[in-house]
């Protein structure tokens, strides 16, 4: 039995380029990871099937779950004549901007790497994941990273200063799509990537506060007011700094204390169900 960590991911910035001749954006983008965990366990089997048991009733356990597609693609690139069980415990909201999916498929090729010695690097895993969705190459490493591209390009950073986070997920969802079929990309929005990258590189806990955006961010909170309404409630509540993860809809607030943590998390709290306090990994 072999066991992985699939951690959540919060967006320190998210800049949106241009619309690409394929249909997606140019991002550029800072992203870390939080200790807000998914579990997964993997067990060889002598069939050839893929089995994935979710403990949560409406997350798909077919092609439709990134996991069960990452296990497909490692099956046939490497050609696995076994097949493999994965039990999968998940904590990280779905649809909530944290890539709990794609954090999930990294773990399941990191998974299925060991369980059959494949003896594959983190970058050749990186790689490959990039068919599979735009988050999975940067969750392949689980780091603080910049990622461009449609997010398969990858550089990893040092770690960020250390922080608390509040996370919490307003109950209404969003597309992603509509989301970045409503961006107007004529529009001036300044995101603070040059000022992000030399706060992680000093660490400089101030200054990555002033540096959280996200381009995304105005448009989401058109189509959802609860995201504007939290990262209000956070800020009054004394967030350092707050914003929206992704496309939405979670907003995170960062605190140097954790008294300071419990405060916003007491404030927010009463506003949706899925409210977390975790810290930074990166």
């Amino acid at each position: 039995m072999i066991y992985e960590t699939a951690s959540a991911k919060i967006n320190l910035t998210l800049d949106t380029l241009f619309k690409r001749d394929d249909g997606y954006h140019e991002v550029e983008m800072i992203m870390t990871t939080i200790d807000l965990n998914d579990r997964l366990s993997f067990e060889k089997r002598e069939d050839q099937k893929i089995v994935l048991n979710v403990d949560e009733s409406f997350i798909p356990s077919d092609e439709r779950n990134l996991a069960y597609r990452a296990a497909l693609l490692m099956k046939e690139t490497y050609n696995i004549k076994e097949g493999v069980t994965i039990t999968l415990e998940k904590n990280i909201p779905v649809a909530a901007g944290l890539a709990g999916g794609s954090s999930d498929a990294a773990a399941t090729m990191r998974g299925m790497n060991r369980l059959f010695n494949l003896n594959a690097t983190l970058d050749e895993l990186s790689e490959l994941s990039a068919t599979i969705g735009s988050d999975v190459p940067f969750c392949i490493y689980s780091q603080t990273a910049i990622c461009r591209g449609r997010g398969e390009i990858i550089e990893l950073l040092p770690k960020t200063p250390a922080a608390w986070v509040v996370i919490a997920k307003p109950v209404l969802g969003l597309s992603t799509p509509e989301i970045y079929g409503n961006l107007d990309l004529s529009k001036p929005f300044e995101v603070h990537t040059d000022r992000c990258l030399k706060a992680i590189q000093t660490n400089d806990y101030e200054l990555l506060c002033q540096s959280l955006s996200n381009r995304l961010e105005p448009v989401s909170m058109e189509l959802n007011k609860d995201i504007k309404k939290l990262k209000d409630n956070m800020i009054n509540n004394g967030a350092d700094g707050a914003l929206m993860s992704g496309s939405g809809p979670t907003v995170y607030g960062l605190a140097h204390k954790e008294r300071q943590a419990r405060h916003i998390y007491n404030a927010v709290s009463g506003c949706c169900n899925d409210v977390y306090i975790v810290r930074t990994l990166g």
